[in-house]
């Protein structure tokens, strides 16, 4: 593909993962509280889509692996003050601030799902945690509940800035990001 077609970024891998955890996370937020079978099994999918991305962040194609994206807090704070002077530099991978969002939503969504596993442990007397989680103080229990709602909450928040960043890089380097994020396509030029 030449540059003026575009260039392909996202491989298929990296936009069925991303799209994947968008419909696994709606679907456990959604159900929390009156599905919880559903709940449980969208708890369990993005575990396997987390640990999955944590491999291909090492393995996968160029532009998915970490060392391309993940940049130091002063890369990322010079960056973000950038945009906001309009001068912002166009990245064909994630940009700085976009690697940070990587690696927070990662975080919360590891943070929520063992926390979820301790609480299902707990609750429904099942899943790998359940030895470990009957021996294990009453607070425990109350704090990985607590926990793992929290941080629910503060991914939600997360996804919210998340798609704020997407739309001003989009508007600021005049590029669909969603539309690559389906096709794995972006701009050449």
């Amino acid at each position: 593909m030449n540059a003026k077609q575009g260039i392909e970024v996202w491989d298929i891998t990296v936009r069925l993962f991303h799209w994947a955890l968008v419909l696994s996370f709606t679907t456990a937020y959604l159900t929390e509280d009156d599905f919880m079978r559903v709940h449980t099994y969208a708890g369990f999918t993005i575990i396997g889509l987390v640990l999955f991305r944590l491999i291909w962040g090492v393995i996968g194609s160029y532009h998915a692996r970490f060392n391309h994206f993940v940049c130091s807090p002063t890369t990322t704070l010079a960056y973000m003050k950038d945009i906001l002077y309009h001068r912002s530099k166009r990245y064909i991978g994630h940009n700085p601030a976009g690697g940070a969002m990587v690696l927070a939503l990662l975080t919360s969504l590891i943070i929520t799902t063992v926390t979820g596993l301790a609480t299902y442990a707990t609750e429904e007397l099942s899943g790998p945690l359940v030895n470990l989680m009957q021996t294990a103080p009453s607070f425990i229990y109350d704090a990985a509940e607590e926990v793992h709602e929290f941080f629910a909450n503060f991914t939600v928040v997360l996804v919210v800035f998340h798609v704020i960043g997407v739309v001003i890089a989009s508007f600021s380097h005049k590029e669909n990001l969603v539309r690559a994020m389906v096709t794995g396509i972006k701009r050449g030029d």
